[in-house]
């Protein structure tokens, strides 16, 4: 049933044609034509995520997501929104290790619009950032960071578990979001000096996904882009190449204002685009991907020690990926529970990689993953979103068309042996969160009762 169900996944996305464009300054442009709805999407990826941050600077490449928003020659302040929610549009943009990326879905008469837009920010923002405009960034991302990691209960694991698996000095040591120190000390020239290395037209991939006429559209790109210049001096990115595995177990214990004690490690993975990669996608969806997984199934429903337990995947391109677990365990939970939770993860993680997964359990972790892509590529954000990944991380969108067919193409001898190379202890940075007796979720637990 599977097979067959891969087998139309598969055709329908290989009708998909991307039309593909290199501008004279070498922006490249993907126009894929989808006229169901009368919208299109448009996505813009840069080459400049965390790992291009200078040393000691960083959050920098995080500090242009808000930038890009704060106006530019002809659009001024918050403009940029404005116009494109004005035009009933949605809009907003993210940074990740490896990337920038600003994407737009508006009514398709306002294409041009957009497209405007892109190109005045990316041509002529320098004209609007000063240092008030610099601060006002930054205070946004302090914001942020407030609310995503410092002040709130297990906000700080993710980037604790970044620095255990990537060593000093590494460029994917730190989060995207950076330290408040290190984006305090960026000056006025040093972020002018990041936007004139990375945010031109030769860094960049254009993907416009929708009710579009491609011959008009890229007119209009060569209308509105064209003239922006490139620059063919852009230093070589620090080298994010590791072992694939760690040789000893790094693990810290943090007493913090938390409601549960917890469990949570990372494991080096393999790089994304290669066929280990898909297959520890495979097995880390069967071990703690949902509640029908196997770690779900036993810490939750048949031991009752936790009330959640999952286990994801952060696919990586020019460093090692990062499989990340994440236990809750219950309200009352002790310390002695706490060990047991991770006698049990290790217990099932050693009969995984001795066993391999049932075919039942392969068969609906490839369903969940084909469906999660095809949800992804089901509309054109997310058709411009993949077109302009596989262009900017792999080289070729066109890959775009055989990802799901390779996925499903993993065998489970395959799965188990991507679990025994890289899911064992040595190969993992733990970290166990114990509540605090005088934290607020304590303090709280104790008014109700």
């Amino acid at each position: 049933m599977l097979r067959g169900a891969a087998e139309r996944s598969a055709s329908a996305i290989a009708g998909i044609d991307i039309i593909e464009h290199r501008l004279p300054n070498g922006l490249r442009v993907l126009l894929s034509e989808d006229h169901n709805t009368p919208v299109a999407a448009v996505n813009v990826w840069y080459d400049a995520g965390s790992r291009h941050d200078p040393r000691g600077r960083t959050g920098l490449a995080h500090l242009f997501c808000m930038l890009m928003f704060q106006g530019s020659a002809q659009v001024r302040d918050n403009g940029h929104f404005e116009l494109v929610q004005q035009a009933g549009g949605s809009l907003n943009g993210s940074t990740s290790f490896e990337r920038a990326n600003y994407f737009q879905t508006v009514p398709a008469h306002q294409l041009e619009l957009v497209l405007w837009l892109e190109a005045d920010r990316m041509g002529s923002l320098l004209a609007a950032v000063d240092d008030s405009v610099l601060e006002r960034a930054r205070d946004v991302v302090r914001n942020e960071r407030r609310q995503r990691y410092d002040n709130v209960p297990y906000g700080d694991a993710f980037e604790r578990l970044v620095e255990l698996v990537y060593p000093q000095g590494h460029p994917y040591r730190h989060t995207p979001i950076g330290s408040n120190a290190d984006r305090d000390a960026v000056t006025l020239e040093e972020a002018r000096a990041f936007f004139r290395t990375y945010y031109t037209p030769d860094n960049t991939v254009l993907s416009v996904v929708g009710d579009i006429d491609p011959e008009q559209t890229l007119a209009w790109v060569e209308k509105y882009f064209g003239s922006i210049p490139a620059n063919h001096h852009r230093p070589v990115p620090r080298s994010g190449a590791l072992p694939d595995t760690m040789a000893v177990e790094q693990r810290r214990h943090l007493v913090e204002d938390v409601p549960n004690r917890a469990l949570m490690a990372a494991y080096r993975m393999p790089h994304d685009g290669t066929r280990l990669c898909d297959a520890a996608d495979l097995a880390l969806t069967v071990l703690g991907g949902g509640e029908s997984s196997r770690l779900h199934n036993r810490l939750v429903r048949r031991d009752r020690l936790a009330v959640s337990a999952g286990f994801g995947l952060l696919r990586l391109v020019g460093a090692p990926s990062m499989a990340w677990l994440d236990v809750k365990a219950v309200g009352d939970a002790t310390a002695g529970e706490v060990e047991a939770i991770e006698a049990a993860v290790n217990e099932e993680l050693a009969r995984f990689a001795a066993e391999g997964p049932l075919p039942d359990e392969l068969e609906r972790a490839q369903a969940q993953l084909e469906r999660e892509w095809l949800d992804r590529l089901g509309t054109v954000a997310g058709r411009a979103d993949e077109f302009c990944r596989y262009a900017v991380l792999f080289g070729d969108a066109q890959l775009a068309r055989s990802a799901l067919g390779n996925l499903l193409d993993i065998t489970a001898e395959e799965v188990r042996d991507v679990a025994a190379h890289f899911l064992h202890r040595e190969n993992r940075a733990v970290l166990t969160y114990e509540p605090r007796a005088d934290g607020w979720y304590q303090s709280a637990g104790r008014a109700e009762a």
